[in-house]
Order: C-alpha cells, then sequence, then structure tokens
C-alpha cells in the first residue's frame, strides 16, 4: 500500500501542477480539447472511486462546467476523497476482486469476456490512465505555444515529494 500512496500523492501533484500551467495559460484557459481531456481524467477518476466505495456512479455533465476553474476545483476535490479512504485499503481489500461496470462494453466491442481484476489492479489503471491523459494536456498545451510542466514520477521525487499546490 505504501507505494500506492506514493503514487497517488504524485498524481496529486501532477494533476495541479498541470491544471495550474493550463490556468495561467491564456490560450490553454478556453481551449475545448484541454476541457475534454482534462473532464475525462476526472470523470475516469471519480467513476472508479465510485465503484471502490460501492456508490452510485453519478457524474456532471461536462456543460456543468462553466469554467476551467469550476473543472480545476471538481478535479481537486477528488484527491480529498481519494486519501480520506486510504485507511480502507488493507491489503486485504486491495487483492478482493471488483467487478468494473463498464467492462461490459470490452466484451461488446472486443469480442472478449473481460478477465477479473483486483482494487488494487483497478487503483494502478486510475494512475496510469491519469498520467497518459496528462501528457495529451501537456501536448496540447506545447501546440498552444507553452511549456508543459515536468510532471514526471521522477521528477516529483527529486524535487523531494513536494505536496499539491492549486491555484
Amino acid at each position: 500500500m505504501h507505494m500506492l500512496k506514493d503514487l497517488f500523492h504524485h498524481m496529486h501533484w501532477a494533476d495541479a501542477t498541470v491544471w495550474n500551467s493550463v490556468l495561467e495559460t491564456e490560450a490553454a484557459a478556453g481551449d475545448n480539447r484541454v476541457t475534454e481531456l482534462f473532464y475525462h481524467i476526472h470523470s475516469v477518476q471519480r467513476a472508479f472511486l465510485a465503484v471502490w466505495t460501492s456508490t452510485p456512479i453519478a457524474m456532471p455533465k461536462r456543460e456543468h462546467f462553466v469554467s476551467m476553474q469550476q473543472l480545476a476545483d471538481w478535479g481537486r476535490t477528488y484527491h480529498k476523497e481519494v486519501f480520506d479512504l486510504m485507511p480502507d485499503f488493507t491489503d486485504d481489500r486491495l487483492e478482493q476482486n471488483i467487478t468494473v461496470p463498464w467492462s461490459r462494453f470490452m466484451e461488446q466491442r472486443y469480442a472478449h469476456k473481460p478477465e477479473e481484476t483486483t482494487v488494487h489492479e483497478t487503483m494502478l489503471q486510475v494512475l496510469l490512465h491519469s498520467s497518459y491523459h496528462r501528457g495529451q494536456v501537456n501536448a496540447r498545451l506545447r501546440e498552444l505555444g507553452a511549456e508543459p510542466p515536468m510532471v514526471d514520477y521522477i521528477g516529483w521525487l527529486w524535487f523531494g515529494r513536494p505536496a499539491a499546490e492549486w491555484k
């Protein structure tokens, strides 16, 4: 669990760092692609949180967020919620199989019944998925003429594991 907590702290820092860069870049702050990517990142984070807590998946529509700051604030609150749950993720809980409601779409799309997954594996999915799409946001920042922030895990370690600082 120690490594998972470390990775979730990194994700929190990386989300905040990229968001700060977006909000400081005038061209990015109103960019539809950036909005779509961050909405997707935070929707997936929240959907898995709902699965882990056995609560209904209730997602606001993208149009609900009238500003980038509102979307960033929504993403920010996810991190507090997931860290509040960390004590519940014992080794036994992490190794439990879990049903991901949207896994049936894989079977429909790829004609392959999904294998069982554990809570631990789905937590890794959230971390990797978020990293992948943050990279797309950073690529978009570069396209818009901004210098994207360095948010590599190794960089976070070398910086001394800084806490997330949201603007």
